[in-house]
């Protein structure tokens, strides 16, 4: 079998450029020529993983299908390239650290003094690799987190360094992504900038083979040629990466620029498969061109960073296309929420989601918000958090629970409707130990789970602690509040819904994960079409 080629994607000048879009955009056009390809994201933080970083802190978590907390970036690797990412595709400073001090620990070092070179960087260069190694893939494209420059990333470039001279001059490169400012007093594109940050690349071992510029204007022949010859690469090596109205228009824009075959010549690869873009096109078609539009509220705690529920909103652009509808997004404070105003609020809205979230802060907003909508028959989805407000909104409100709540918000509640799970009791520490990754579900038929999913058996992804309380499944079902999907291992209660109102259904897993261009996942779809029902049925 021919050996695996390595693409390192690094970014320079300022975080934020979109590494991680272009990587999948790449990554997308390799795989439309035929090729299997993989991307993978190491980050310098020191972090085991994301999993105890606060949204603000670095947006949302991701969960993998085998229960790694990850990057965000890894949902964009999955929703482009419709294949499950693992454990493996996110390694942070924390993870390599601690492997090598466990190994040290335990004398496998024969007493030599452990340094950042060669053990740190040993370390990264096996974890590059092992993807690769697995004979799975034609193709692995590594993402460097941060930017050139910053202390905690030198040992990845270093690693990177050491790997290319390794691997040999066609079987691997970097693409450096940087920004080409434009100063408005001056009316021009400035290249300084990226100048500096290839100079800095340069410093640390690694010549850049092709530049990637993120730009407001369009690159000129005289800059293109202006980077190339201060940047030691080929002219048609700098790509113009210019703002797009949408992430997924940038595969086609990268398209355009010939990125993909630039890599592949680079690479010694065939370039003769052109590239199968035609469904991509399609979803592109009916994402550009809706025939309707519905207003979707979404109320939660972190709300003030959309990233923090970047799945969620990319679930409802997947979903927004399937139905040839627009989805607007608009985003409440659960602490914002009250009996006062949330009929104002909700005036204009054609459904409510109420997202997933760990703690008490806005958990009344979010029940007085479930109250409404239960009350007054607007769609509603919750999901995780959202689905267990949705069970104790009910039990007070409908099964006269006085004080119903989850243990997690008050561990003296004389009715915990929502407990923490068996397993968890004797947890404490807080990283990587709550029920995660990919577990099964039995669906009652009948229901509009089963109708949504149309199969008894699905499999969705979780990060909890706290689950619905078997001990009041009786009463709650008499009242009318289905459990509708079950985990058949442990009778954990998986989805509720209500019998009597148009769409109100609520899941203890993050069905958000598993929404991709390919594969709109159907809970987004179903519950985008009946905002669009709803909205049609108040019109007339």
């Amino acid at each position: 079998m021919a050996m695996t080629k390595y693409i390192f994607v690094t970014g320079g000048v300022t975080s934020s450029l979109g590494k991680g879009i272009i990587a999948a955009s790449l990554a997308k056009l390799l795989q439309a020529r035929g090729f299997k390809v993989t991307i993978q994201k190491f980050d310098p933080y020191i972090n085991i993983d994301p999993g105890t970083l606060n949204p603000y802190e670095h947006g949302e978590c991701y969960v993998t299908e085998d229960g790694a907390e990850t990057d965000l970036d890894l949902g964009h690797y999955e929703r482009f390239l419709n294949v499950p990412t693992s454990q493996a595709n996110n390694v942070t400073t924390g993870r390599i650290y601690k492997h090598v001090i466990e190994k040290e620990r335990e004398g496998a070092y024969l007493g030599k003094t452990v340094q950042v070179v060669p053990h740190i960087t040993d370390e990264i260069k096996r974890r590059m690799q092992l993807l690769g190694q697995s004979g799975e893939y034609d193709i692995v494209i590594t993402e460097l987190g941060g930017t050139v420059g910053d202390i905690e990333s030198l040992p990845f470039v270093e690693a990177v360094r050491q790997l290319r001279w390794e691997l040999g001059n066609n079987d691997s490169l970097v693409i450096h992504l940087t920004l080409v400012p434009y100063l408005a007093a001056a009316g021009e594109l400035k290249t300084k900038p990226t100048q500096h940050s290839v100079k800095t690349l340069l410093e640390y071992g690694v010549q850049p083979d092709i530049l990637v510029c993120r730009t407001e204007h369009k690159l000129t022949q005289d800059i293109r040629k202006k980077l190339a010859l201060f940047c030691n690469v080929n002219i048609n090596a700098v790509i113009e990466s210019i703002d797009a109205s949408t992430i997924y228009d940038v595969p086609l824009l990268m398209l355009k620029e010939q990125l993909d075959k630039t890599v592949l010549t680079k690479l010694k690869l065939s370039t003769k498969n052109e590239p199968n873009l035609e469904n991509w096109k399609a979803f592109l078609g009916r994402l550009k061109n809706p025939t309707n539009e519905v207003n979707i509220a979404l109320v939660g705690k972190y709300v003030e960073l959309p990233d923090a529920y970047k799945s969620i909103t990319e679930g409802f652009i997947h979903a927004g296309a399937a139905n040839e509808t627009k989805v607007k997004v608009k985003y409440f404070a659960a602490e914002s929420m009250t009996d006062d105003n949330v009929a104002e609020k909700l005036k204009n809205i054609d459904g409510v989601l109420v997202a997933p979230g760990f703690g008490e802060r806005g958990l009344q907003g979010k029940l007085t918000t479930i109250k409404y909508v239960r009350e007054n028959k607007i769609p509603f989805f919750g999901i995780c958090l959202g689905m267990q407000c949705s069970v104790i909104e009910f039990g007070r409100n409908v099964l006269g629970l006085k004080d119903a709540n989850s243990f997690e918000m008050n561990e003296n509640t004389p009715h915990p409707v929502i407990n923490l799970m068996e397993e968890q009791k004797n947890i404490k520490n807080m990283g990587g130990t709550m029920r995660l990754g990919a577990y099964d579900c039995e669906i009652k038929k009948g229901t509009k789970a089963f109708a949504i999913y149309g199969k008894a058996k699905i499999s969705e992804r979780h990060r909890h602690r706290y689950e619905f309380n078997n001990e009041y499944l009786e009463q709650y079902e008499k009242a009318g509040m289905i459990a509708s999907g079950i985990n058949p291992d442990t009778g954990l209660v998986e989805i509720v819904e209500l019998k009597d109102h148009p769409f109100f259904v609520a899941g203890q897993f993050h069905p958000e994960l598993k929404s991709t261009v390919a594969n709109p996942h159907p809970l987004f779809v179903s519950f985008v079409a009946a905002a669009l029902a709803n909205k049609k049925a108040l019109k007339k």
